[in-house]
């Protein structure tokens, strides 16, 4: 039965791949290698390398600022941080071109559309996500360590060569990995600011099967994602160094140095590129929210989609978890399995998918579970991630129990595992339901007539130009997602673990 899970993956990729290359093959296709197709491939890879680069250099700086210091705000600036990461990406577009806009607050500073844009949005998200992994990462700095240094008069630069860089080097070539993979990979950013000259891989991949209807061109620039991701994601993994567990720091204890005029800079440089979107999206959002009969659609539309998905990736979720700990030799397998959603192009799969069902007929009800099912392979690495780490904590130490009382199967799922993991099943659930109920991808590419989600009825309100209804639809779906990953977060926390 825990087979059936992997299983499923696989097939479901599948069957999403193979009639594109069997389509392309019968049709006398072949690798399309012009100059066309380099261009979006260097495109890809250059504002994924700027926007990894401007999050990590502006990141730094900012968590050494934040680390190891009390000061008042700090969890306010935390909490802020921890925004960007709950919010839609076409939510995020919209607060961008109500700010930078032609008739936004700073328009005319630059066009937000084209490169400068597609920036602006990747390091809206990418900059809090590694400021929070390397301030995590340096509160894990032994005590002792800290305080040896500020006995022995530690310059700023000795601090960080002794004290900080050993704590981050295990994280940084990861942490930069996957803030290059989410760019690489993005797509409703590039595909509403981008235009001709800034076109990715997905954007291009989209075009070629929703548009040309190119398949050669679109198994080509996939194949060339495929190879990309994965040849970052290996160097990553060997460039990392193995990290140590150690006591944390927490909130400014132990130490009693500044935070120094260059990080505090770049701390007040982080914060002005998070909060003017957010309060822009705010105000805006509170200023024309208009319920209407099309919202209530949109939304019951949205919970459907989004509790079917959720429930999907959490039944897929737990058996590729616990196979995880269980064959621990296999892990690394399991693993890549669990990230072909995001490996493969959507585009593809949803191409795919849409070529099996074309002759047995579509229609809402089909739409929904692909979407669904879209979503949840989409949201499966987090979830898998969240379970097998919970599973590693408490399975071990109920196996011998079990054994003794001869529990096993769904008996012991019911009386032993199940109780013990219901909050990290809660939280992966959780997880799930915020990432499918934010996603435009999915609906772009599988969508029917008709079927609408509040991600869908924002874009259509923003190609209508309808901007005001478009604020407060998207000041709506950020208030859920936001309440839902706050939710998932707090289940996370120690405390709320307790009996």
């Amino acid at each position: 039965m825990l087979l059936a899970a992997p299983a499923f993956v696989i097939v479901a990729v599948a069957a999403g791949f193979l009639p594109l290359l069997a389509f392309a093959s019968a049709h006398g296709g072949s690798v399309v290698l012009d100059a066309y197709t380099w261009r979006v491939v260097g495109f890809t890879v250059a504002q994924a390398t700027l926007s990894t680069v401007i999050a990590i250099v502006l990141a730094l700086p900012a968590a050494r600022a934040m680390a190891f210091r009390s000061f008042p705000g700090r969890n306010v600036l935390m909490a802020l941080f921890a925004v960007p990461q709950a919010l839609p990406a076409i939510v995020v577009v919209l607060a961008l071109v109500e700010l930078y806009g032609q008739a936004g607050w700073f328009g005319g500073m630059f066009s937000v559309y084209g490169l400068a844009g597609i920036l602006l949005a990747h390091v809206f998200f990418n900059l809090p996500l590694a400021l929070r992994f390397f301030v995590e990462a340096l509160e894990s700095v032994q005590p002792e360590n800290v305080r040896l240094g500020e006995q022995l008069g530690f310059s700023n630069r000795a601090r960080w060569r002794h004290v900080e860089w050993p704590a981050l080097r295990p994280i940084l070539p990861r942490v930069a990995a996957l803030i290059f993979l989410l760019c690489a990979a993005s797509f409703v950013v590039v595909l509403t600011l981008g235009g001709p000259s800034a076109t990715t891989l997905e954007v291009a991949i989209y075009q070629s099967l929703r548009l040309d209807f190119d398949v050669s061109r679109a198994v080509t620039l996939s194949l060339l994602q495929v190879a990309l991701c994965g040849a970052l994601v290996v160097l990553a993994g060997q460039a990392a160094s193995p990290s140590v567990s150690a006591p944390r720091l927490r909130n400014g204890a132990g130490t009693t140095a500044g935070m120094g005029w260059f990080n505090g800079t770049m701390l007040a440089l982080a914060t002005l590129l998070v909060l003017p979107p957010l309060a822009a999206l705010l105000v805006s959002g509170v200023t024309h929210f208009n319920p209407r009969p099309v919202l209530l659609q949109a939304l019951v539309t949205s919970l459907l989609i989004t509790f079917l998905s959720a429930c999907i990736c959490t039944l897929l979720a737990w058996p590729i978890a616990l196979l995880q700990v269980r064959w621990p030799r296999h892990r690394g397998w399991l693993v890549a399995l669990s990230l072909l959603g995001l490996i493969v192009p959507p585009a593809v799969l949803a191409t795919g998918w849409f070529i099996l069902i074309s002759g047995i007929g579509s229609g809402a009800g089909s739409s929904v579970a692909l979407i669904a099912g879209l979503n949840a392979l989409m949201a499966l690495p987090f979830a898998v991630n969240l379970l097998a780490a919970a599973m590693a904590d408490v399975m071990p130490n109920h196996d011998r129990l079990c054994a003794q009382l001869g529990l096993a199967g769904w008996q012991r799922l019911r009386l032993v595992d199940g109780p013990a993991l219901a909050r990290p099943l809660a939280q992966g659930f959780l997880m799930a339901f915020v990432l499918s109920f934010g996603d435009l991808t999915a609906v772009m590419l599988l969508g029917s007539q008709g079927l609408i989600t509040l991600p869908s009825l924002i874009a259509s309100e923003m190609g209508q130009f309808r901007s005001d209804n478009a604020q407060g639809t998207a000041l709506l779906l950020a208030a859920l997602c936001l309440a839902g990953s706050l939710l998932a977060n707090r289940l996370s926390r120690p405390e709320s673990r307790k009996p």
